[in-house]
């Protein structure tokens, strides 16, 4: 049996507990919560392999309107109000979002195969050489297209911004991308011609597609970096991963426009 990857589910249930600080619950979340355990119960038994299927449908169905708060019953409370970081800024807000962690919850506790560990050395290995490449990629192509400019600064909200995005958003997003996607397909494919690098790209091809609300130069840089957090995955695990998107997402907060110039 795989051990749950209690590390990660530790730091999930602090971040949690701080959006639940914000935010508030209603009764009809409940609903959620329990058609997350009958696809968890569906996809851990192992007689039936059509239940499981549809237990892994169900929960994608389930983690697309959690990540894009369509489920009713979570009421996700502001904790930056609209304003800009620098002057020549789009406005930026952010909630702290009790739906979306589901995502996570469940990944960890029904797939902690998703984890991908790896000895210590290898992970910080992975994890610079990823950040790297993703911060010449992304940021590098974010400067080019002119989307970003220099900016360094560290806002009053800076130390809230940060626990949000490590504990709710970057844990979430790539035990979804990188653990689920990347290391479902690279165990469906494992037996076939370049099988880990085609599901590293299309990991990182929907990553970027995640980001087309924001126009088509984001999701190529997007899928840019997810190749580097893919990258990191395949080499150094899921801490490996997360650790390089976190350091991006921090560069870009703490170093250039946020999150990026106004038209």
């Amino acid at each position: 049996m795989i051990a749950l990857p209690w590390t990660l589910l530790a730091l999930l249930s602090f971040g949690y507990g701080l959006a639940l600080t914000y935010g508030h619950l209603g009764w009809l979340s409940a609903i959620s919560v329990f058609l997350l355990l009958v696809a968890g119960v569906a996809v851990r038994q192992r007689d039936i392999p059509f239940a499981r299927n549809l237990g892994h449908g169900l929960f994608i169905v389930l983690a697309l309107a959690l990540a894009t708060h369509w489920l009713p019953g979570f009421y996700n409370g502001r904790a930056i109000d609209p304003q800009r970081f620098t002057d020549n800024a789009v406005s930026f807000a952010m909630h702290l979002n009790l739906d979306k962690p589901l995502i996570g919850f469940w990944l960890l506790l029904v797939c902690p195969w998703i984890v991908g560990r790896r000895s210590l050395r290898l992970s910080l290995y992975a994890t610079v050489l990823a950040l790297t490449l993703s911060a010449m990629l992304a940021l590098g192509g974010a400067l080019l297209l002119g989307v970003i400019a220099w900016a360094p600064k560290w806002p009053d909200q800076a130390w809230l911004w940060l626990l949000n995005n490590l504990l709710l958003v970057t844990l979430v997003e790539e035990a979804l991308f990188r653990g689920y996607i990347q290391g479902g397909l690279t165990r469906y494919l494992k037996d076939r011609p370049y099988g880990e690098h085609l599901a590293l790209l299309l990991a990182s091809l929907v990553f970027g597609l995640a980001h087309a609300g924001a126009g088509w130069q984001w999701v190529l840089l997007a899928t840019l970096a997810g190749v580097g957090y893919g990258l990191a995955y395949r080499f150094g695990g899921l801490g490996a991963a997360i650790a390089s998107h976190f350091g991006l997402n921090l560069l870009h907060f703490g170093l250039f426009t946020y999150p990026m110039l106004a038209g």
